[in-house]
């Protein structure tokens, strides 16, 4: 079954038009560095900077992701081209100021990625604003000031578009193989009154919405295609013509309810709130549901790596995960939530998840 993921903006067109953009992953920076040999030091790193943070009276909920789906995104004129995460979790366009020499806005060197910055002095059109902008993301923060310029993707160009310039970036992000983020959530959601480039974009669309097609992997990519976007039409090769339309619960985040979650004999059917995030790369769960997939699944914690395995053997025979949205029960299975990250003991890993009572009693479902 392939998957399909429709985000709708309530909001009239002018005329009619429809775009592709393919995504790339870039691979898993988890299995990157358990290769290299680097995993260790990176999570005592990480230990570190939790420790700092708390030192400090806030406790971000931050996550070490594996995958990203990201795509090229040019700035200025002429074009400089930067690959971004495309994130529906949130709203705001910023990139990296090639000013900035940092380890993190360079690219830490065990992540083996050197970012792609921004150089505004090399574009005509560029014009910097006295405001500044600060973002907190649950997986790290980034500063800078904002600015206006020519952003073109997928074939669709805005010619003043609102974005932020970071001049510093949290750790985290330094071993993150990206350069910046393409918000794709809705106005509420964005930081400093921003106007989200989704909303520009609008006019010139056939209809307001976009698909999400995300192609998967049965091991770790290092990069490649994997899978398109279509804005302003249904990704019929790709996806099942069939669509669930749900109202959303609230304009900010793409957020839904979930009628119901299943694995194996384990069932959860308390109505839960869940948003759709394509910038995020785990499941985060309410502590019952997270008990019951490992229970399911017979995972067992990895205390050195910090994570679920299952044997390697099981990755096509586990439970399937049974979400129902708006009645109709959508299977999730094995295959794509169990990661052959090349562990070498004969273990792969279960889909990441995060146990977490959320603000307001909802889970997140990273597609």
């Amino acid at each position: 079954m392939k998957t399909i993921l429709v985000l709708a903006a309530l909001v009239a067109v002018l005329y009619a038009k429809s775009f592709t953009m393919e995504t790339r992953s870039a691979g898993s920076l988890r299995a990157k560095l358990i290769a290299a040999n680097l995993y260790q030091k990176y999570l005592e790193e990480q230990h570190l900077r939790r420790a700092q943070i708390l030192a400090s009276g806030s406790q971000p909920f931050i996550d070490y992701a594996d995958d990203f789906y990201l795509g090229n995104v040019t700035v200025g004129t002429p074009p400089q081209t930067t690959t971004l995460v495309l994130d529906t979790g949130s709203s705001n366009l910023w990139v990296i100021d090639a000013a900035c020499n940092t380890a993190d806005c360079d690219g830490e060197p065990s992540s083996g990625y050197t970012k792609h910055k921004f150089d505004t002095t090399k574009s005509s059109t560029f014009t910097k604003e006295t405001r500044t902008f600060s973002i907190q993301y649950g997986s790290g923060s980034c500063n800078g000031y904002l600015g206006i310029d020519t952003v073109s993707f997928a074939g669709l160009t805005i010619q003043k578009q609102e974005f932020g310039v970071a001049t510093h970036l949290a750790q985290v992000f330094g071993y993150q193989p990206v350069d910046g983020i393409l918000g794709l959530g809705w106005p509420a959601l964005a930081v400093d009154k921003v106007v989200p480039p989704m909303q520009n974009l609008l006019s010139q669309l056939d209809k307001p919405l976009f698909t999400v097609w995300m192609d998967r992997k049965l091991t770790v990519s290092n990069g490649g295609n994997a899978g398109l976007i279509t804005y302003g039409a249904i990704d019929t090769t790709n996806c099942q013509s069939q669509i669930n339309y749900v109202p959303l619960s609230a304009e900010t985040y793409w957020q839904f309810p979930i009628q119901a979650f299943a694995i194996g004999s384990f069932s959860e059917s308390k109505k839960q709130q869940v948003i759709s995030d394509t910038g995020t790369s785990w499941i985060g769960a309410p502590n019952n549901v997270v008990s019951g997939v490992v229970k399911q699944t017979g995972a067992k914690y990895d205390f050195l790596n910090e994570l679920y395995t299952v044997p390697c053997s099981t990755q096509k025979t586990q439970p399937d995960l049974v979400f129902t949205i708006n009645g109709v029960k959508y299977n999730v299975p094995s295959v794509e939530y169990v990661l052959d990250l090349g562990l070498g003991n004969g273990k792969v890993r279960a889909a990441q998840t995060f146990e977490k009572t959320l603000p307001w009693n909802a889970c997140l479902i990273a597609v």
